[in-house]
């Protein structure tokens, strides 16, 4: 079915299809196809755009695959032979999971064709300003807003000379007219025509008025013996920069930064066989690692046992009893930033069976604990190689604050992360987190309550406070 009419709706349906597709982001004409779809396949959706959704439907849904856009983007084709190099910019931008809705111009349509652009992108191309099946519901408006991005590929003399001006004669014109989202430029024009005085006016004009520019190259015509700047860009090239105004690049506030951080158990021995141990995971330690690494900092993790793969971009050191750990830790300062997640045993047996202890007649062998080292209470109360900023955990199953508070004044740690692991809160090897964040500010200790977060966003939120922490500290005035 090459396109799809409906006649004699009424103004319910009209208006929920309206709605639908606006949320959705399609033409009207794609949200009936879906909602077709849908049907065949056994999915419903609620009859109103507003009602509780119906029952789960006992049809198997269809598996996708794929993975879903992150982004959006308005392509829109102008007319120079440049235009050929549109069809690689829609592949390029897809594979950067950006969805692609493509419009050409007039004159584009003779260089590539909706057919080609179509199959490369998997939309209906748009074409007509006056199109029926789209512009009942203003079409073009939807195309200007319902994107993230506008890109123009190849931006010609004319598409750029209408932009400046502020016509609105064709669906390209009035799309970027109505816009409110950030518009890339991809020029492409014969090099005279580039430096002609008319053409460096209107230039100015768009980038006074915010638009974004890619190229053009210098280079070779398509008219023989002509050369000069007026390339367009390559399609790698312009989905890089398209790419750049979607993401961002996320600030790093802790560049520059070494953190260290334990994190997971610690397995003392008791002979070959058997061990002491406990039921942390590691999940947050790992998890704030990775936190502090996309934060910008170089990262060195000391790890415990754990079943856990090691975060991308950080340098682990794995180890089994508390004092490889804290040899471990020793090794890796000086650092700005310690951070001591790890279940550490408190206890070790004193002398650790060379072969598997046996049962005899006498009963248990008898075992005699010794205290491990604490890890950190000793780097918190270094003189020298002392961390600017040294946090503890502190996992309790009772009086959590003032089990904290007590630990946070006894260690001698600048913060305490408190959490309550007590069987019932599942936090043990869980995915999941209730923590407060005790601080010293003058002679009080401060506490900041979070509610319930994955381990996670419990991670992101620590980095976030340690930042705010840094850098308001490297605002102080020197002393």
């Amino acid at each position: 079915m090459a396109s799809l009419t409906i006649r004699k709706l009424d103004d319910a349906v009209k208006t929920y299809l309206r709605l639908r597709s606006a949320k959705n982001r399609r033409s009207v004409e794609e949200e009936v196809r879906v909602i077709l779809r849908e049907l065949i396949e056994g999915r419903e959706e609620p009859l109103t755009p507003f009602s509780a959704p119906p029952a789960q439907s006992t049809a198997p849904t269809p598996q996708r695959t794929g993975a879903a856009p992150e982004a959006s983007v308005t392509l829109i084709i102008g007319g120079g032979i440049a235009a050929y190099k549109s069809l690689d910019l829609i592949r390029r931008l897809k594979e950067r999971r950006v969805e692609v809705r493509c419009v050409l111009t007039k004159a584009a349509q003779q260089f590539v064709t909706p057919l080609a652009v179509s199959a490369l992108s998997h939309e209906r191309v748009y074409t007509d300003l006056f199109d029926p099946q789209s512009e009942f519901d203003a079409g073009h408006i939807r195309l200007a807003r319902g994107c993230d991005l506008i890109v123009v590929a190849p931006a010609t003399a004319d598409l750029m000379a209408k932009m400046a001006n502020g016509h609105a004669d064709d669906l390209a014109s009035a799309i970027l007219l109505a816009t409110n989202r950030k518009i890339l430029l991809a020029p492409a024009m014969n090099p005279l025509m580039w430096n002609n005085a008319a053409t460096r006016r209107n230039l100015a004009q768009l980038q006074r008025d915010g638009v974004v520019l890619v190229g053009p190259n210098s280079g070779e015509m398509a008219e023989a013996g002509e050369a000069g700047v007026g390339r367009m860009s390559e399609a790698i090239e312009i989905a890089n920069a398209a790419e750049r105004l979607l993401r961002p690049p996320v600030p790093k506030p802790l560049a520059g930064k070494r953190v260290l951080i334990t994190a997971g158990p610690t397995h003392e021995p008791i002979d070959p066989v058997r061990y002491i141990a406990n039921r942390s995971s590691g999940k947050q330690g790992f998890a704030i690692a990775a936190a502090a690494q996309a934060a910008g900092a170089e990262v060195i993790l000391v790890s415990g046992p754990v079943d856990l793969d090691d975060p991308a971009g950080v340098t682990v050191k794995h180890v089994e009893s508390a004092r490889q750990m804290l040899e471990q830790v020793q090794a890796a300062l000086p650092a700005d930033i310690a951070i001591f997640a790890a279940a550490v045993a408190d206890w070790r047996v004193a002398n650790e069976g060379e072969q598997k202890l046996k049962k005899t007649s006498a009963g248990m062998p008898p075992l005699q604990l010794v205290e491990n080292p604490d890890i950190l209470a000793t780097i918190s109360k270094l003189t020298d190689k002392r961390p600017p900023l040294v946090i503890g955990f502190a996992a309790e199953t009772e009086h959590l604050i003032d089990n904290a508070k007590t630990k946070l004044a006894r260690k001698g740690c600048d913060w305490i992360v408190a959490n309550d692991v007590s069987p019932a809160t599942g936090v043990m090897g869980g995915d999941r987190n209730t923590v407060h964040l005790l601080s010293r500010k003058g002679g009080e200790i401060a506490v900041d309550s979070w509610p319930v977060m994955t381990k996670e966003q419990v991670a992101i939120e620590l980095v976030a406070h340690i930042a705010r922490s840094v850098t308001d500290k490297s605002r102080e005035p020197a002393s």
